[in-house]
């Protein structure tokens, strides 16, 4: 079973979710607080990992049609642009 997320963890990751472009920022805060808390291990560091790429390449997989070459990743973009 997971454990629900510390509430510093959430702190971190909500200021790590501001990029300075609304359109990122509503789907990265989005789903920080939708998804994350019941998200499995696997799928909470992968979400860790995507807040570290660069805002161009947020910009091209999550408002364009590009795709991280990294499957784990890719189904986590996919997972955030269905909301």
């Amino acid at each position: 079973m997971t454990h629900p997320p510390t509430d510093e963890e959430l702190r971190r990751l909500r200021w790590q979710c501001r990029r300075g472009m609304l359109e990122l920022d509503e789907m990265l805060l989005g789903y920080l607080e939708r998804r994350y808390p019941d998200a499995d291990v696997a799928e909470r560091r992968a979400f860790q990992r995507l807040l570290q790429a660069q805002d161009p390449e947020l910009q091209r997989w999550l408002l364009l049609e590009q795709r991280p070459a990294d499957a784990e990743l890719c189904r986590l973009v996919e997972a955030i642009k269905r909301g």
